[in-house]
């Protein structure tokens, strides 16, 4: 089990700085949404020079023209890329046909789909290297949690690897272990944290503390 690091609502050096000091605990660094919305593939490129042995998720939710979105950021040095569940399967297959020439991953978010295991099945047979389980903010609102979603993904796979994210803490980490995702994502659980450093190494150990 793998933590990732999620970075959004902050500027590039503040986001620098943070890897800076967390980075004993972290195995993914995630350039999040906002943050490439802001400064498109510079932060990829930065982390990638100042953390050469850390991988680097693009989250970029890909929506239309996979193929070229998903080279954009691999070519910038990303290894992994995220593409929307909810997408037409001809741009995941454009994603996972970039992902092919650059040694990169492909995560499908599977925010807002559906038939969550007909979806899983489709992407499996395209050979998506990532289910993501994904609760966005403004579900989070609503009380909504990534769990029951977890539980059908965890159902379902059978050969992708699971990763999940929506509002996970130390606290509420134990619920989320329970399904044995691979990969475990917080964004403000460390981010917004009174001590960004202590509370990665607090999730980072109660990950680490688990054996399967």
């Amino acid at each position: 089990m793998e933590l990732q690091l999620a970075l959004d609502d902050m500027t590039l050096d503040e986001a620098l700085a943070l890897v800076k000091s967390v980075q004993a605990h972290v195995d993914i660094i995630e350039v999040g949404t906002p943050m490439v919305m802001e400064y498109g593939m510079a932060p990829v490129r930065e982390l990638k020079k100042l953390f050469p042995d850390k991988k680097v998720l693009a989250d970029l939710k890909i929506m239309d023209a996979g193929e070229y979105e998903a080279e954009v950021a691999l070519r910038a040095g990303a290894d992994y890329i995220t593409v929307l569940g909810v997408t037409d399967e001809r741009t995941v297959q454009g994603c996972m046909e970039a992902a092919g020439r650059y040694g990169g991953c492909v995560a499908a978010d599977m925010i807002c789909v559906d038939d969550m295991a007909g979806k899983i099945r489709r992407l499996e047979e395209m050979g998506v290297d990532f289910i993501s389980v994904h609760t966005g903010v403004d579900q989070q609102a609503m009380g909504r949690t990534p769990l029951d979603d977890l539980k059908v993904v965890r159902e379902t796979v059978k050969t992708a690897k699971v990763s999940v994210a929506g509002g996970i803490c130390a606290e509420t980490l134990p619920a989320y272990q329970k399904y044995k995702p691979e990969v475990i994502i917080v964004g403000s659980g460390i981010t917004h944290a009174e001590d960004p450093k202590e509370a990665a190494e607090k999730i980072h150990k109660i990950i680490k503390a688990q054996k399967f």
